[in-house]
């Protein structure tokens, strides 16, 4: 009995400081955020930092980002025919893919190569500015971390992601096609009829929604972990991997709340 219950008790100990863990960073991170929201809407955030993390976070992600998308079409154009019988048109193929790949893939898989492109980058090198006493000097100087760190490169993943989702969605959905014409036969014809039939003006807005919020919370995430590194080059390796770890789980949980909120 009594090792049950300090099983019990640890387990409790557990769950409450993972409780306290998430409730802390949730608190730190709207406070990070609202902030950041306060020196834009003041505009104190210098549009020179701003250009060129947008030109870091879009043109710079853009190869890897293509590359992502074709293989996002080919693949759910390959497992849709696969699975297709008989009995089913061959142009509904059409809508399968592009739907897929505009309201899921597109947005997903840009936003998991943005977190390791980008995401770890900015945590890393926060991070460094951090153990470094970067952000002390910084303070020193009168000036706000949050002006020079974090609103900059929230505006720029907010204005980086809609344009890479963009391009990923269309080039994911031509990829799908060629990929439909060279494995069942589909012609383009047939696809683009079959993705016309059940496309709704919606969807593209919805995956832009996604894309909106996704280059809001990585930058934002990625800020708040340089910020809280500790411990010289070690911690911030440590302080990398739990962002990233941190970013994608961030991600698939706004993920899976915009069905039921924006879909119903």
């Amino acid at each position: 009995m009594a090792s049950v219950a300090h099983a019990l008790t640890g387990g409790l100990r557990a769950v409450g400081g993972a409780g306290e863990s998430v409730a802390r960073h949730a608190g730190e991170i709207a406070q990070l955020a609202w902030q950041s929201v306060q020196a834009t809407f003041r505009g104190q955030v210098a549009f020179r930092d701003f250009i060129i993390q947008a030109y870091a976070m879009g043109v710079e992600s853009l190869p890897l980002v293509l590359v992502t998308a074709i293989l996002s079409g080919v693949v759910t154009s390959q497992q849709g025919g696969y699975q297709f019988t008989g009995s089913i048109p061959l142009y509904v193929l059409g809508s399968v893919v592009t739907n897929g790949v505009v309201l899921e893939l597109g947005p997903v898989m840009t936003a998991i190569v943005f977190i390791g492109r980008v995401g770890a980058r900015i945590t890393a090198e926060v991070g460094t500015m951090q153990v470094s006493e970067q952000i002390d000097a910084i303070y020193s100087l009168g000036r706000d971390p949050v002006r020079m760190l974090a609103a900059p490169r929230i505006l720029a993943g907010m204005l980086a992601m809609p344009f890479l989702v963009g391009l990923a969605n269309g080039v994911g959905a031509m990829a799908g096609m060629v990929a439909a014409r060279s494995t069942i036969g589909l012609g383009y014809q047939s696809f683009l009829y079959g993705a016309r039939l059940f496309w709704h003006s919606y969807d593209l807005f919805y995956s832009l929604m996604k894309a909106e919020m996704f280059g809001f919370i990585i930058p934002l995430i990625s800020v708040h972990m340089g910020l809280l590194t500790r411990g010289g080059a070690e911690g911030v390796g440590r302080a990398t991997t739990s962002s990233v770890v941190f970013m994608i789980i961030a991600v698939l949980v706004a993920d899976a709340l915009f069905p039921p909120l924006f879909l119903n």
